[in-house]
């Protein structure tokens, strides 16, 4: 599987953002890429399968309108990563995945990053404790856990503040309307989940959860960073961002309770697949929005309830960053500059549908983002991050990227060199359960080359360059940057 910036014989540039995807469907089909952007032409090959999906929706009754990739565009598993679907009639629980509401939430703390670097080596001990060796202690109670899946945020704090663990750092400005812009998706019942809200036991007490507060696998990171340079000082000053401030972001989602979730919406197409209709051949399988109620309703209330753990899940991590911090720098001040979702539905009165995976809103300025909604885009480990407000440009389906993207497939990225590991590793913190500079494991080679195999999956080497994506949000009307973020250190699974 490779990745190149050659041109795709079976695309056709429009101009210097933009080419389409003819295809044997007539499905008008976009990918915002710029020339510098690397296009994998086995994503190409997963997206024509995709578009097959017009055919299934059409003897169904419903439609594919339109299709739109994002510049972090590259191959999934059946759908790529950086497709946005509008359908109308249908929604397709495929178009989301497993990971549903994975997502970023970004915090700018009271603290500079001239105050924070001489701590960096007592903060990663600090990290590593809390995150992966028993010190999150992350208590909830069965009320707490049920009205997070039910009504996110909200539900999970009107069960009460806890004192003690990541609680701690809870703070009037979290409790405010301001912040909590993204807070949940309500619904009506969590009881898809009740082995997890009841997980602490039937005596409806304390207990600390073992699920909440994980960073998860993969792409997935909680990181410390600082704003390195403004490029749109107006917008800045509104987020609260300024030149050495020290930053916070999440990136995480739905971990179990996802799967658990998507599982359901894949039941429920099966059970809601017309009689005598042959199964697609892609295998993707479409739920006419008027067919059983019960059955579309089981669906989205799974979701919902596994979208609202996401933000709650988010929302520990950061409090767990926090506490880092006040270990090592003293009161941390922190402020939610924006919760912004990658894999959701988006479903509108006219019966349209829209589907995002590995893609998040853009929309354009207004209520309640008068400067354009901000756009988070992550770069690989140890490269900058970006903040952007979004342009809500229709032809992008109001859509950006979620990050770089990959280029290199896990397997071979994970063969990669290891001089270039190492000269990472030389210049950059990454904590992990396991901390490689321990003598301990000084001759337990398994051990270190398993986890420098993981390492290497996600790599710098092994994602596109977030300088071209972008430039290919800016020329192609999407986004604009207001800053940019460079790394401290970064916590991964």
């Amino acid at each position: 599987m490779s990745t190149t910036k050659r041109p795709d014989p079976r695309l056709a540039r429009t101009d210097d953002s933009w080419l389409t995807l003819p295809n044997p469907h007539g499905v008008p089909v976009e990918i915002c890429a710029g020339p510098e952007v690397p296009i994998e032409p086995a994503a190409i090959d997963e997206l024509l399968t995709v578009v097959e999906t017009a055919a299934t929706l059409a003897a169904m009754g419903a439609s594919l309108d339109r299709v739109v990739c994002t510049p972090d565009f590259h191959k999934g598993a059946g759908i790529p990563i950086g497709t946005v679907l509008q359908t109308t009639g249908a929604l397709i629980p495929q178009a989301v995945g497993n990971d549903i509401n994975c997502g970023m939430r970004v915090e700018a703390t009271s603290l500079t990053v001239d105050r924070v670097r001489p701590h960096l080596d007592r903060l990663e001990q600090h990290l590593r404790h809390l995150f992966f060796e028993g010190g999150r202690r992350i208590g909830l109670t069965p009320a707490h856990r049920e009205g997070l899946l039910r009504d996110g945020l909200p539900g999970l704090l009107s069960a009460g503040l806890l004192g003690d663990g990541a609680w701690a750092q809870v703070s009037p400005e979290d409790l405010s309307p301001d912040n909590l812009h993204a807070a949940g998706h309500p619904v009506a019942s969590a009881d898809g989940f009740r082995d997890w809200i009841n997980s602490g036991g039937s005596g409806g007490g304390t207990s600390y959860d073992s699920i909440i507060g994980s960073v998860g696998g993969g792409n997935h990171f909680a990181e410390l960073q600082y704003v390195s340079e403004i490029h749109d000082g107006a917008a800045a000053y509104a987020w609260g961002l300024a030149p050495g401030r020290v930053m916070l972001m999440v990136h995480t989602g739905s971990l179990s309770l996802g799967h658990q979730a998507n599982s359901t919406g894949q039941d429920q197409a099966r059970a809601l697949w017309p009689q005598g209709m042959p199964m697609p051949r892609n295998r993707i399988l479409p739920m006419l929005l008027s067919g059983d109620e019960r059955r579309i309703e089981k669906y989205l209330t799974a979701f919902a309830n596994a979208a609202n753990f996401a933000i709650g899940n988010r929302f520990f991590l950061a409090l767990m960053m926090r506490a880092g911090l006040s270990a090592v720098a003293g009161q941390v001040d922190s402020r939610l500059v924006y919760e912004s979702p990658h894999n959701l539905l988006w479903p509108s009165a006219d019966g349209t549908v829209v589907h995002r995976k590995g893609a998040t809103p853009a929309a354009g300025p207004g209520e309640p983002a008068p400067w354009g909604e901000p756009v988070i885009v992550p770069g690989s480990m140890g490269a900058p991050s970006y903040l952007l407000r979004g342009l809500g440009n229709p032809r992008a389906l109001q859509s950006a990227c979620h990050g770089a993207g990959r280029s290199v497939p896990r397997g071979s990225a994970s063969r990669g060199s290891d001089a270039e590991l190492d000269a990472f590793l030389e210049e950059f913190r990454v904590v992990t359960p396991l901390n490689h500079r321990d003598p301990a494991l000084a001759g337990r080679r398994d051990i270190l080359d398993a986890w420098r195999r993981d390492l290497k999956q996600e790599a710098p080497w092994a994602y596109k360059e977030v300088g071209p994506v972008v430039r290919t949000l800016e020329t192609a009307g999407v986004a604009m940057p207001v800053a940019e973020l460079r790394p401290l250190l970064t916590v991964k699974g």
